[in-house]
Order: C-alpha cells, then sequence, then structure tokens
C-alpha cells in the first residue's frame, strides 16, 4: 500500500463520519434507492452477484458535492433494496488513475472479481482534454474477496486504441461469450462521431479490437457508457450519446443489433430508454435467477436544474429502482421495477377514486389501468398528463419549488396507454407506462410530511412503501 492509499483509506471515512448527522437529518433522503453516504453519486458500476449478494459500485466524489475526482463507492444487498455501505473500493492512487477512477463494470469468475474500470489522468499543459492532454486508460482491480483491492494495473492506454479517435475512449464493459471475453468501450472520433469499440480476448488482460458499432451518419460525438447483452435471442446496444437532438442535456437509449456484433452487423432504431428528467448512464447484469437487471443513474450530466435541496445537507444523487428487463413487441425493451418491491408494499391497497385526492406517505406505489385520458398530479406539484387522441404523456412541474429547475417532459407511446404505475420515494418519482414501454424518472421536492396525490379519469390502488 503506498502512501496515498494509507491517507485516502483515512481521510474518506472522515469526510463520511463528518457529515453523517447533516445527511441524516435530510428530509429528502431516500429510503429505498441507493445513495451516497454524503457528496455525490453518478454513474453506476461494477453491477454483479458475488458471494450470494448483490454488489452495486457507484462513481462516488465524497469530497465535492457537485463532483470532484472520483472513487468507487461500494454497497451490498440480498434483495435490491436494502443496501448496505461498505468501504470505497477503488481510489485514484496510481499513476494511471490519479485524476479519477471513472466508469467501467465487474466479471465474476469463482472467487475471483475482475473490475475493469477507466483511469482518468489530465496532463499538465494547454490542452483541450478532448484531442490532447488526456489519458483514458483501461485499467483492472482484482478482488479475492469483492471487498478488498488485491491488485491494480493498467491494461490500454490511449496509444492502444484504433486510429483516428480523441482522447475520450472510456467505461468499458467486459462479459465472456461463447469461450472468450469481450470489452466494449465508449469513444469519439477526431471528426467528432460517437461509435463503440468491440475488442477480444483470451486472457483477461490482453486484448485485441475487433470491430466498431456505430450508425451511418454520425448520432451525436460521444458513446458513453456501452452496454452489450443479449435477451430472448435478441442483442441490444444500450449507450447514452452525448450531443443528439432529445429533451435533456444528453440522450440514453438503445438500439437491436442485426446479425454478429463481432463482425457483420447493423443497428436498429435508436430508442429512448426514459424520457425523464433524471435518467443517464445505465448498467445491467444478469442475477443468479437468470434475470436482466438494469440500475440508472437518477440523475443528468450539466443540466441547467440540480438537487438544491440535498446538496444544502452535502450529498447529491441516487440510483434507480433495479430494473427487470424483459422483450417487448418488435425487438422493444421493457422495463419494471424488480418484483422484490412489492415485498415492501402495505398489507392493503388504498383505492383512490376518479377525482378524489388523498394525503399519502411519499413513499408509495401506484396502480392504475386508464381506458382513455387520466391526469396524476403528486403533492399539488407535479403534473402527468396523458392525452389518448395522440397517446402522448407530459410530465411537468407546477410549483418551481418542487422543481429545482425542472419544468417539463413527454413521449409520444407506440400505443394507447393502457397500464401505469408510480413509484414514489421520498425525493423522487419513477413513472412506467404500459408495463414499462416508456419511462418517466425524475427528482421532486416536496413539503415534508405525506403528499396529496390526487387522479383524475380512472381510478387507482395505492400502497404505502
Amino acid at each position: 500500500m503506498n502512501a496515498l492509499q494509507r491517507d485516502l483509506k483515512k481521510l474518506v471515512p472522515l469526510v463520511e463520519s463528518l457529515g453523517k448527522a447533516d445527511v441524516e437529518a435530510d428530509p429528502y433522503r431516500q429510503q429505498f434507492h441507493l445513495q451516497p453516504p454524503v457528496g455525490w453519486l453518478n454513474d453506476p458500476n461494477g453491477l454483479c452477484v458475488y458471494g450470494g449478494q448483490y454488489h452495486a459500485f457507484f462513481q462516488y466524489g465524497p469530497f465535492d458535492v457537485t463532483g470532484g475526482v472520483k472513487h468507487w463507492g461500494h454497497a451490498v444487498s440480498t434483495d435490491l433494496m436494502h443496501w448496505e455501505p461498505l468501504p470505497v473500493m477503488l481510489y485514484p492512487d496510481e499513476p494511471f488513475d490519479c485524476h479519477g477512477v471513472y466508469s467501467g463494470s465487474a466479471l465474476i469468475e469463482g472467487t475471483e472479481m475482475y473490475l475493469y474500470y477507466t483511469g482518468n489522468v489530465k496532463h499538465p499543459g494547454d490542452y483541450d482534454y478532448i484531442k490532447q492532454g488526456r489519458g483514458h486508460n483501461v485499467c483492472l482491480a482484482v478482488s479475492h474477496d469483492g471487498k478488498t483491492v488485491a491488485s491494480k494495473q493498467c491494461l490500454l492506454y490511449n496509444k492502444d486504441y484504433p486510429a483516428g479517435l480523441t482522447c475520450h475512449v472510456r467505461d468499458p464493459k467486459v462479459f465472456a461469450y461463447e469461450g472468450k471475453y469481450y470489452m466494449v468501450l465508449g469513444a469519439r472520433t477526431l471528426e467528432d462521431k460517437g461509435e463503440v469499440l468491440v475488442l477480444e480476448s483470451t486472457d483477461k488482460l490482453h486484448w485485441n479490437h475487433i470491430n466498431t458499432l456505430t450508425t451511418p451518419e454520425t448520432f451525436g460525438y460521444m458513446w458513453e457508457c456501452p452496454d452489450l447483452f443479449c435477451l430472448d435471442g435478441q442483442w441490444y446496444l444500450a449507450v447514452s450519446p452525448q450531443g443528439i437532438a432529445c429533451q435533456n442535456v444528453y440522450g440514453c437509449g438503445y438500439f437491436a443489433v442485426y446479425g454478429d456484433w463481432r463482425g457483420e452487423c447493423t443497428l436498429g432504431e435508436f430508442h429512448e430508454m426514459d424520457a425523464g428528467f433524471d435518467y443517464y448512464a445505465p448498467q445491467s447484469f444478469v442475477d443468479e435467477n437468470g434475470r436482466r437487471i438494469q440500475i440508472g443513474w437518477m440523475g443528468m450530466p450539466d443540466a441547467d436544474y440540480g438537487n438544491a435541496p440535498t446538496v444544502a445537507h452535502g450529498w447529491q444523487h441516487c440510483f434507480t429502482v433495479p430494473r427487470l428487463l424483459t422483450k417487448g413487441p418488435g425487438g422493444t425493451l421493457l422495463q419494471t421495477p424488480v418484483p422484490e418491491l412489492d415485498a415492501r408494499r402495505s398489507a392493503a391497497a388504498l383505492t383512490l377514486r376518479n377525482g378524489e385526492e388523498a394525503s399519502l406517505s411519499p413513499c408509495f406505489d401506484l396502480t392504475a389501468a386508464p381506458a382513455g385520458d387520466f391526469a396524476l398530479t403528486v403533492a399539488r406539484g407535479v403534473e402527468l398528463v396523458y392525452t389518448e387522441q395522440d397517446s402522448t404523456c407530459v410530465l411537468q412541474f407546477t410549483d418551481p419549488a418542487q422543481a429545482s429547475g425542472r419544468t417539463q417532459r413527454r413521449t409520444k407511446l407506440s400505443a394507447p396507454c393502457r397500464s401505469v404505475r408510480v413509484v414514489g420515494d421520498r425525493s423522487s418519482l419513477e413513472i412506467f407506462l404500459n408495463d414499462g414501454a416508456a419511462v418517466f424518472s425524475t427528482r421532486y421536492y416536496p413539503a415534508a410530511g405525506d403528499v396529496a396525490v390526487k387522479i383524475s379519469g380512472t381510478d387507482a390502488l395505492v400502497y404505502s412503501l
């Protein structure tokens, strides 16, 4: 252990202990979403099952509530709802990752946990840090117990990537398939075109570039956080593209992949993953029951809205509720909360009649089966309005105090809306339409205590969580 490692391992717990009381006093602290002990959280990393537990790592800035130098925070769970925080797993403590341990993934083989990540290095000088001056290195940390790191090394430097790329090559997702190992990396070309590199290995250490996945025409300048996976025989590429025309600053969605992604293939239509204000950089994994589970960051980089109420208490951001991915019509993806959420429901449901308003716990699970236009209002400041004529659903804030800068988002459904599920926590709403064919995720900040919920155009069942 070097001197920097020793210092950081003392300093991070000290900062967490000093900020604990202020964070825990926050009325907007979530009840069943993974959130940082203090400071900043963003991208989910290294999602996996190891030793009979779910492990979730996350981009973590313990010293700066607005970001700062990134570590990998760590939490474990047995039910995807109750998360136990563990000590930081990866620190920016080597020359190849000294300016941040950026996003990546986990590969589990027996008792070994292999954590692949991007080591961020910003060289001193007059650089733009896009085409010059930045190192985005593929690094590997190995753990024998799922809690501590036994070794770290750098596997690939920028010079090892294909020609024609900027310094921005990052976020390795690694998986085993047909006797070999594969890695996908998000990339930005010198012509500002986003793409995903596919690399192959036989030993997890030495990697060869074998293919590049992209669209014929430029679709954004950078594809972040790639996730390549198969579901019911169909391969999908999920990416977070920067520089596309969308409602948010950056996009987030997926392509169906047709053909062999190791060679000749094409990408299908791009589908938005979540139409809400706060959703980015999702990653998925397969659990011991064969379910593909996805978790996203309930945030958005560089947005003109924020989370001032939690920042005032020394923390910011959380993950979404873990979502079960299933294959939908026409090769689309459906997202629904994992069934483990149902176990948190109250024994009895409240029936909320058409036109009625009820005072509910901010932690609730609402379901409805509309047959036409409907409107749902939460805390008298957030509205969900569906119009049958054009199958359009709008999420809008009517109370600026709850919005923290958020305004309106909309989505057009591919079929009339016949199912609605709203999962509320103390400072978030996740709305699933048509069994997860469309989703809105947002943070919000109602007055402390119970929230008023009103529905018009249909009845609803509401459980406390």
